[in-house]
């Protein structure tokens, strides 16, 4: 484990978190159908404090939706390369949106290079409004795959704003305490594919370089592959061993910064060393492009000072994206 990944885990309240071996698995059914609301709230409050990840399972989305979804996620990479690159995500501009090749983004720029390549949507719109929000681009001839991934975008947003409610009251505020901050939020619905990596994984090179998320909420499905780590208090990587029909949970840094560093926006990585295609579909989902994220006053203690300063969610999301992206990056003078 490298000196500077520790560091990185190293958070004020790093020796006020418990250890773990294995990500905590969570039946969210109680929360969605009203009958323990409280009970998994503590679940949760426990998951987010230590790991930052949960698994949720029960969450009412259907498992053959979402193994359709995979399928068309993998023919859609096996398309030809020309085909992809005509959905490329520079075509969107800030919207960001479409296609991007293996080594395009890169999570953790500078120490290594992403094996993956991916393609992004997020909630339609007719024309580009500004960072995040423009025209979905789709491949020609492929209906299905828009039909599947536009219906699996929309049932993540309403999943999404019902796990927020359990978050929500983890944190002793009103369940709908996010919906003011998301009237018309960031989205983005990703699909990944990272080639195998065979034989000795080079450090520089893997599917995704340790980092955290950006935002608020991630919602994970992965296949049966594998490769997900995610960090403990020790520095260790845990894996996020794929268990069919439940989705793997995180929170980002807005979460993080919201409770003042109770809450874990943790670091994970995906290495792809099974010898097989590995596919994974996250769902990512924010708060308004203007909102103001601060901590909150239930999370400011004298100790545990306020750590952060207010931010709109938009301008730390695009910021993150920056630095990964380079059509967003402008040439030196």
């Amino acid at each position: 484990m490298s000196k500077d990944l520790i560091a990185r885990l190293d958070d004020k309240l790093r020796d006020t978190r418990e250890n773990f071996d294995s990500i905590p698995v969570i039946d969210v059914a109680p929360l969605l159908d009203g009958s323990d609301k409280q009970g998994v709230a503590k679940q949760i409050r426990w998951a987010l404090s230590n790991a930052g990840f949960m698994y949720v399972k029960n969450h009412g989305i259907a498992q053959g939706f979402v193994d359709d979804v995979f399928d068309v996620t993998r023919r859609f990479f096996a398309l030809p390369m020309d085909q992809k690159m005509a959905l490329h995500v520079s075509k969107s501009d800030v919207a960001l949106r479409g296609y991007i090749e293996p080594f395009g983004e890169n999570t953790d720029p500078g120490k290594t290079r992403d094996l993956k390549e991916c393609f992004d949507i997020g909630s339609e719109r007719a024309a580009l409004e500004g960072p995040f929000f423009g025209p979905n681009q789709w491949p020609a001839g492929f209906p299905q795959f828009q039909e599947l991934v536009y219906g699996y975008h929309e049932k993540m947003v309403a999943l999404s704003k019902q796990l927020l409610r359990g978050i929500a009251l983890s944190l002793d505020l009103p369940e709908t305490h996010f919906e003011g901050i998301m009237k018309d939020p960031i989205s983005i619905q990703r699909l990944l594919h990272y080639p195998p990596q065979n034989g000795h994984a080079d450090k520089d090179i893997i599917g995704i370089g340790a980092h955290t998320d950006y935002g608020n909420l991630t919602i994970l499905a992965q296949d049966d592959v594998g490769g997900l780590q995610v960090m403990n208090r020790e520095g260790n990587w845990v894996d996020g061993t794929p268990i069919r029909g439940a989705f793997v949970i995180n929170i980002g840094d807005l979460i993080q910064k919201l409770t003042n560093d109770i809450y874990l926006a943790n670091m994970h990585r995906v290495i792809n060393t099974s010898g097989r295609e590995r596919y994974s579909i996250p769902f990512f989902i924010d708060a308004d492009f203007d909102a103001v994220i601060a901590p909150l006053p239930s999370c400011v203690s004298n100790s545990n000072p306020q750590r952060y300063q207010p931010v709109t969610c938009g301008a730390h999301k695009f910021g993150r994206f920056v630095a990964s992206y380079a059509h967003l990056q402008k040439p030196a003078a």
